[in-house]
């Protein structure tokens, strides 16, 4: 409220000189600036959820890859071949996995 008080006196004192054509542009360009700026401002503020929901669904899908790959390569071929058969497949542990003889 205090700056709408402090143009309003400035309002008055530039109706009262008459204006060179030099501080009209200047004014005018200082205007479409702040419309523009306000303008930006809204349409981030609109656009920003869906922004911030795209990030998310990114983030998830770069945990799962990480978990994925973090997983052991027994446990990977098991997720495999339950995802291709419907039925369950008994876990067997790889050949690959045991490093020492019995």
């Amino acid at each position: 409220m205090e700056t709408v008080q402090e143009l309003i006196p400035l309002a008055k004192e530039l109706a009262t000189q008459k204006p060179n054509r030099k501080l009209v542009k200047l004014y005018v360009l200082g205007s479409v600036l702040a419309f523009v700026g306000a303008l930006l401002g809204l349409v981030e503020t609109v656009c920003s959820p869906f922004a911030a929901a795209s990030r998310q669904r990114e983030r998830e899908a770069a945990l799962a890859a990480l978990r994925d790959a973090r997983q052991p390569p027994g446990l990977q071929t098991q997720a495999l071949l339950e995802k291709g058969k419907p039925e369950a497949v008994p876990a067997s542990r790889a050949p690959v996995l045991r490093q020492h003889a019995s």
